[in-house]
């Protein structure tokens, strides 16, 4: 008898596990085809097209399809222009992202306090989101133009003309175009992680008569670094993409301190050089995924007594 129990005890458990497991499987198969849309989406339109980049950076022609392994990236790390081009860009991105995270955390801690008009002041740094790139793009020409406003207050003020756009002043032209244009963004963002923080915490410490050096350093800071970490990264994408304003302001061969990546592959893409091409977006995926993930270990590092 109390075998029998036993037996089918054991059985009663046999079966909940096979039903755990296949409730399981019915919940995986519904998530797959959930998911399946946004799967097809990204396969189709980001995977397999970066494979076939890394297809077309180890082989020697797109005709020949000979496999020569790392020829390509050699040939082009040796490569007078992509050098240039690359020292550009990341001489850009190293002091714009920098800019554009801490000026936004200002912004964002000025529009946090009681100051006058502070409506306008918002709308200021927002209005430039609603404007066309095109539009923001002319305004830059006639302030930096050679006979432009810029030149005519130094010339007022005793100065002499710069031909800002053809000198070593214009990558400083470009960023601060680009920080005009992302500024309004970053500060939405961050003024929205300043308001999630918890009050109290704030109370606590002006009771105990913190200074307000010390709550931004010790309170709002750590519990702001995943939006920190956010705008980090979205601005180093974007400063990667300013080649659009560069384009439009300079052309396809700007002055050699105007040279991006993106105007070396945009080049090499009309000389249909498909290997120079893809090795260099080969290089320039892995370079932002590096940095990403660093951002990423920072983050986890500096907001981890502050999770949960």
């Amino acid at each position: 008898m109390g075998n029998s129990m036993q037996n089918q005890s054991a059985y009663s458990e046999k079966e909940r596990r096979r039903a755990r497991r296949q409730m399981r499987r019915q919940d995986f198969a519904q998530s797959l085809c959930f998911l399946s849309p946004s799967l097809l989406g990204v396969g189709v339109f980001f995977i397999i097209p970066f494979g076939v980049v890394v297809y077309y950076a180890l082989i020697d022609g797109v005709g020949s399809k000979h496999f020569v392994g790392l020829q390509n990236f050699t040939k082009l790390f040796q490569n007078s222009a992509f050098l240039m081009a690359a020292r550009n860009t990341l001489h850009f991105s190293l002091f714009a992202v920098p800019l554009a995270v801490v000026l936004a955390i200002v912004l964002a801690l000025m529009l946090e306090a009681r100051i006058p008009l502070k409506s306008q002041f918002r709308t200021f740094f927002l209005s430039p989101m609603m404007v066309p790139v095109a539009s923001v793009v002319l305004i830059w020409q006639v302030l930096f133009n050679y006979n432009g406003t810029v030149n005519e207050l130094l010339l007022l003020f005793g100065g002499d003309r710069i031909d800002w756009l053809q000198s070593d002043y214009c990558q400083w032209v470009v960023m601060i175009l680009f920080l005009w244009k992302n500024l309004g963004y970053n500060m939405i963002l961050f003024m929205a992680g300043l308001a999630n923080i918890p009050k109290e915490l704030l109370e606590v410490a002006d009771v105990e008569g913190a200074s307000e050096v010390y709550k931004f350093f010790a309170i709002k800071l750590r519990f702001l670094s995943p939006t920190v970490l956010f705008v980090t990264i979205l601005s180093l994408i974007n400063s990667f993409k300013v080649f659009r304003e560069v384009y439009l302001l300079a052309g396809d061969y700007p002055y050699e301190k105007l040279y991006m990546l993106q105007h070396f592959m945009n080049n090499t893409f009309r000389s249909l050089d498909y290997q120079k091409l893809s090795a260099a977006a080969v290089v320039m995926a892995i370079v932002m995924v590096v940095l990403i993930a660093l951002l990423f270990k920072v983050e986890d590092w500096f907001g981890k007594d502050v999770e949960g």
